[in-house]
């Protein structure tokens, strides 16, 4: 099994990514008002619950309202 420095390169740029990506759907979700389906309470939790990509890409495929 793999140590865990072995895995650092790999670990890190990903990290990175995960909470840039975090970080952009929670000021995307705070500064507009509309949505397609639910609140902006709604897409808050399922944002910061499901944290590990899927909440912020969640959002962006079903309550991302286009402009």
């Amino acid at each position: 099994m793999p140590e865990i420095h072995e895995m650092l390169p790999f670990i890190i740029p990903l990290a990175i990514a995960e909470f840039a990506l975090l970080a952009y759907t929670i000021y995307h979700i705070l500064t507009h008002t509309a949505y397609k389906r639910g609140s902006r309470a709604l897409w808050l939790a399922v944002a910061l619950i499901g944290m590990q990509f899927i909440g912020p890409i969640l959002y962006f495929l079903l309550g991302k309202e286009d402009a």
